[in-house]
């Protein structure tokens, strides 16, 4: 577990935890009309810190009292895990096979009502089991037990599993890394988003290292 990570939570009155609030209220009036109950954070391509954006933004919007789910929805290279010291843990997959309920995978951390909930077993196939019928009935339950759910996933240019899930999904928000994005693979991806229909909130810029 890292202070970066979680500087929302560790140092709350930092400016880095005053950019994610900010972006918290943009969502929440980003429409009107549609709350935005269900969001991915993604990416064009790897190590642009999509992991660490997704933790802080779901960290910001508990601490206004909603209860959160923050879900590694990256079947291939899951983080969560890690950020969370959870290396041996249920998670997604499980639920999605039926393997566990919803309520006994979770992971229920210290930070305001953020529940995490983990990959679980990487399998062979995450296309197909992002693209399934339960995916598709999940995402209306767990629609109905939280406030908001954040979906951790893989770069939009490296699988097709963000572009299934995001079709789905209320909005995107991606991430970008100063001095790293290429700028066409940015384009691609937003493009790549449009064409499933998503509905692309805004973009969150990364600071150099």
């Amino acid at each position: 577990m890292t202070k970066r990570h979680f500087v929302s939570y560790s140092n709350p009155s930092s400016e880095i935890a005053e950019q994610f609030r900010t972006i918290r209220t943009n969502i929440q009036f980003s429409s009107i009309d549609i709350q935005h109950k269900t969001l991915i954070i993604t990416s064009p391509s790897s190590n642009e810190g999509k992991t660490t954006s997704a933790i802080n933004l779901a960290i910001s919007i508990s601490q206004q009292g909603e209860r959160v789910l923050l879900i590694d929805a990256n079947l291939r290279k899951p983080k969560l895990h890690i950020s969370f010291n959870l290396k041996e843990s249920y998670g997604l997959t499980d639920v999605l096979m039926g393997r566990l309920p919803l309520e006994e995978a979770v992971f229920q951390t210290q930070i305001g009502k953020l529940e995490v909930l983990t990959s679980g077993i990487i399998p062979p196939n995450p296309t197909e089991i992002i693209g399934s019928k339960a995916m598709s009935y999940f995402l209306k339950d767990i629609k109905e037990e939280y406030d908001t759910v954040i979906f951790d996933c893989p770069p939009v240019l490296e699988t097709t599993d963000t572009k299934l899930l995001a079709g789905q999904c209320d909005g995107v928000i991606m991430v970008l890394k100063s001095g790293k994005t290429d700028r066409e693979k940015a384009v691609e991806a937003n493009r790549l988003l449009h064409l499933v229909r998503a509905k692309v909130l805004g973009v969150i810029l990364n600071e150099k290292e």
